[in-house]
């Protein structure tokens, strides 16, 4: 691969990063009154960093611009969304975390992690025990761990591997589940801010994956 598309493919994959911090953040923690002033009132969702032709990703896109129409209620809206879909012990509506829908929705607090808790383990990385191994921002931390470790690397065969291991890790980890929980958001989500996040979830992984398979081969 050439030094310039090379340049490019990294710039790509920063933008895509930016975005799944935002999008996992979303998931993790309740939104603030900062946070929506941030993203939503200054317009920050209306511009994201990459341009993609992923008709997944065009309508998250779509969804992100008309979402949050009323900035008063905004915050609230999307707290008591969080509430319903992520942190409702009893009955959480798309619970954001693998074991729910690769065990058949049987949905207990901490579920089996041991595969993908082996699979941080060979990486060197410790999640924060706050969140089951398995939980969607974990899964996506670690691939942000992933992609930076890809793009600081300057050398073409050991980045060749790591390419490898992160489309191993996006198809065995994300892609085999995220599109079952991101229809749930579709179905259950109140909020376009919040079926707009899953979408583009869903759409940025898709996109990481056909970006690095071509990298692997343009070695």
């Amino acid at each position: 691969m050439g030094q310039a598309r090379a340049k490019d493919l990294n710039n790509l994959i920063k933008g895509y990063n930016m975005m799944l911090y935002f999008a996992g953040a979303m998931i993790v923690y309740e939104p603030t009154q900062e946070c929506v002033t941030h993203f939503w009132s200054e317009g920050k969702v209306k511009t994201l960093p990459v341009l993609s032709s992923n008709p997944r990703f065009i309508a998250a896109a779509s969804q992100l611009r008309e979402s949050c129409s009323d900035i008063s209620k905004c915050r609230e809206m999307m707290a008591l969304d969080f509430k319903r879909l992520f942190s409702d012990q009893a009955n959480p509506l798309a619970p954001p975390v693998s074991s729910f829908y690769t065990a058949g929705e049987v949905y207990t607090e901490g579920p089996d992690n041991s595969d993908i808790a082996s699979f941080y383990c060979d990486h060197g990385w410790k999640p924060c025990q706050r969140l089951p191994d398995d939980h969607l921002g974990m899964e996506l931390m670690f691939l942000s761990l992933l992609l930076d470790r890809f793009i600081a690397n300057e050398d073409a065969d050991r980045n060749a591997d790591i390419a490898a291991e992160i489309l191993r890790y996006i198809a065995k980890h994300l892609l085999s589940w995220i599109p079952e929980w991101q229809e749930k958001m579709q179905e259950n989500a109140n909020t376009l801010c919040y079926k707009g996040i899953a979408t583009l979830i869903y759409a940025s992984v898709e996109d990481l994956y056909s970006l690095l398979s071509d990298s692997v081969t343009g070695y």
